[in-house]
């Protein structure tokens, strides 16, 4: 039987974590997008090339490619994850993209493959103009404003006499450009770049692009529905009359008359009398829009959060959406046959497929509550559950659905079906529920607690396990009648419970929290999977190899019972919230923003391109007998955790400390043997193997 399992209640926490098993790499998966599509990571930057090629830029390293004037994409394999500020082409085979943490990559086959410029820079970049096929200019946060004169192949730094972030740079000449960034800054270079001079705008707003339709005109637009003008003269600017309070990520200009801005909640506005006059545009969808471009007379891209690509063929009357699919909050997934599964989600989500998530199809769920478990007993009867006691049934594969009465009306979380006519729901305040009948009644149990229940898993006949907060397992042995607390040996809350036999289960929760036991539940002990996160589902296709799912994007994958974790990102920032395989290599996973990832070969394993640590700490000596160094590169400059922990898990040693660059550890109470050595902070995790003699 495969097996569901639901995402409680959500939350983001910001930390960034980096897990390594032994050799300690973090590596890039095999996971193919299919929803939405053509993919669902935020897009920040759109350029053609001509009428017919041009590229997306977004976050994680996400670029598309498009050779049919933006009608279809395709998606192009940049080998980083760093998010993608800019683009620009000097010809239509070489190319450059900006992005966080100092990147510039370079491409000279049209985007098929793309090298990084080796340059030491670590501030984020986020602008890059050519004004000729050797000279160009990139500018980014903390001031930073860098120029080519080489086409590209170096880099160096100019003084822009300022440590604001700097957010979008133009050239109208040879030698004259501009720069807008943080509070309204606003640079003027007559030199080509080797002197910069602030010119008064007249806001304190961010100013977040800058463009010139000619070497007089030009326009900048910012947080707050700013924009403004060059006044005659050139010496300063205007602010030029809004018609919305929304922030305005980019601007574009046709001609003199005839100018676009785009900005956040959807909005479009233009102009046609050079900015004396801005008109919104209609627009069916509220996402966040960051990019705008003019590929040809009249017509136009624009890209947004979510993966949103928006075209134009009448200059700008009207917009087709180009990307499919929904973006709605997905939070559980379960697959009855091998290609026939279904999704739930947030406002009455449904979504079906049957061949393999090749196509996914809206279902009309009847309801507009939030859906938050599925369990299917076949391909065609399956039960949804949702916020305040909703249960829906259907028996014709999803063709139509009928709500259930459960007397309830906590909102619910997981739900569960043994077989045909016996299943389980939970969710909030202790609630457990049962049907015999395959849901046409429902009794309420006494669960002994009113802690908030997340997930169910029925293991046979007579035994359930459900789990939530502070720590909660409850276990029954007589089909629901009873049941009794077992000690989880934690007070964080549990997301997710699956069981690979009557014996081995595991449970997953928040701030990296993993149990295992293997005898029923009777004991449970925590496993360290070297993370933070809030862990939502565990699923195990087979014995011992597993997959738990998390925040940003993160699936963790043992291959070894949960003993060790290595972490695969799936290609996408999303949060993962449930994930099913219908065998050992197919999987799938959904998440925020109607993200459905798919993989068919267990998530993979791209070693060429693994993502080395950001710790770069050592341990001498090693193999290693009464005491221990751990030395950093550099200095751990902020509160740093260092622990010392047996293959089991067990941590034997902790101390926190910052400022340092160095630690000594007296290893002389260790017995001979082999342990994990963690370093943890806000800039990542690291763990290492040790050898004591």
């Amino acid at each position: 039987m495969l097996r569901q399992l639901s995402f409680p209640k959500w939350e983001y926490r910001f930390f960034i974590s980096l897990v390594f098993q032994f050799s300690i790499c973090s590596v890039f998966s095999q996971w193919t997008w299919q929803n939405p599509l053509p993919q669902g990571n935020s897009l920040t930057s759109v350029y053609f090339t001509d009428s017919m090629t041009g590229y997306c830029a977004g976050t994680f390293g996400t670029l598309l490619k498009s050779t049919d004037g933006g009608n279809t994409w395709i998606v192009l394999k940049t080998n980083t994850t760093e998010n993608l500020c800019g683009i620009r082409f000097i010809n239509s085979d070489k190319g450059f993209i900006v992005g966080s943490h100092g990147l510039i990559i370079k491409t000279i086959d049209g985007g098929l493959t793309w090298s990084k410029v080796k340059e030491d820079f670590t501030s984020n970049l986020n602008s890059i103009f050519f004004e000729d096929d050797l000279t160009g200019f990139i500018v980014g946060d903390q001031g930073l404003v860098l120029k080519t004169t080489d086409g590209g192949s170096n880099w160096y730094k100019l003084n822009a006499y300022t440590v604001r972030n700097l957010n979008s740079v133009f050239f109208t000449t040879h030698d004259t450009g501009y720069i807008v960034g943080e509070q309204g800054l606003n640079l003027k270079t007559t030199d080509s770049g080797l002197h910069w001079q602030a010119w008064p705008t007249g806001t304190n707003f961010d100013l977040n692009s800058v463009y010139f339709p000619d070497h007089i005109n030009g326009y900048a637009v910012g947080d707050g529905g700013i924009m403004i003008k060059t006044l005659p003269g050139d010496t300063s600017w205007s602010k030029l009359s809004g018609v919305t309070s929304n922030y305005l990520n980019a601007v574009f200009f046709t001609d003199v008359s005839t100018g676009f801005a785009v900005g956040c909640n959807g909005t479009i506005i233009k102009t046609t009398n050079a900015g004396s006059t801005w008109l919104k545009m209609p627009l069916t969808v509220y996402n966040d829009l960051s990019s705008v471009y003019f590929l040809d007379s009249g017509i136009a891209m624009a890209t947004g959060s979510q993966g949103l690509l928006i075209k134009t063929l009448n200059n700008g009357s009207d917009w087709e959406i180009i990307s499919k699919g929904t973006n709605k909050c997905l939070t559980s997934v379960t697959f009855p046959a091998l290609k026939t599964g279904y999704v739930v989600g947030s406002e009455g989500t449904m979504l079906k497929t049957i061949n393999g998530g090749d196509k996914w199809m809206k279902l009309e769920s009847g309801t507009y509550e939030n859906l938050n478990g599925v369990s299917f007993t076949d391909v065609n009867t399956g039960y949804a559950v949702g916020w305040n006691g909703f249960i829906t049934k259907t028996v014709d594969g999803g063709l139509n659905w009928n709500e259930l009465y459960t007397g309830v009306s906590t909102n619910l979380f997981a739900v569960d079906f043994f077989d045909s006519k016996t299943g389980f729901a939970a969710g909030w305040d202790g609630a457990i529920i049962r049907t015999k009948d395959g849901g046409r009644n429902w009794s309420q149990l006494t669960s002994g607690t009113d802690v908030d229940l997340s997930s169910v898993f029925i293991s046979d006949t007579l035994s359930a396990y459900v789990v939530g907060q502070n720590g909660a397992i409850l276990k029954t042995i007589d089909g629901g009648n009873t049941w009794s607390s077992l000690p989880s040996g934690t007070q964080k809350s549990l997301n997710s419970v699956f069981f690979t036999d009557t014996l081995t289960g595991y449970a997953a929760g928040d701030e990296g929290c993993f149990l295992k036991t293997t005898d029923a539940g009777m004991t449970w002990n925590a496993l360290q999977t070297g993370t933070l996160y809030q862990l939502r589902t565990v699923y195990f296709p087979t014995n011992n190899t597993g997959y738990v799912v998390s925040d940003f994007g993160i699936i963790f994958k043992t291959t070894d019972g949960g003993y060790t974790w290595f972490e695969m990102n799936c290609g996408t920032l999303n949060s993962i919230t449930s994930m099913v395989f219908t065998d050992e290599s197919t999987g799938y996973a959904v998440g925020l923003n109607g993200t459905i990832l798919k993989t068919t070969n267990g998530g993979g394993v791209d070693i060429d391109n693994a993502k080395q640590p950001h710790q770069d700490f050592s341990i001498y000596p090693n193999p290693a007998r009464d005491k221990i160094t751990v030395c950093h590169s550099t200095s751990f400059t902020v509160e740093t955790q260092i622990i010392i922990m047996n293959f089991s898990g067990q941590q034997l040693f902790l101390e926190k400390f910052r400022d340092r660059d160095k630690f000594e550890i007296n290893t002389s109470t260790l017995k001979a043997g082999m342990y994990l050595v963690k370093v943890q902070n806000t800039n990542g995790i690291e763990i290492k193997k040790l050898v004591v003699n």
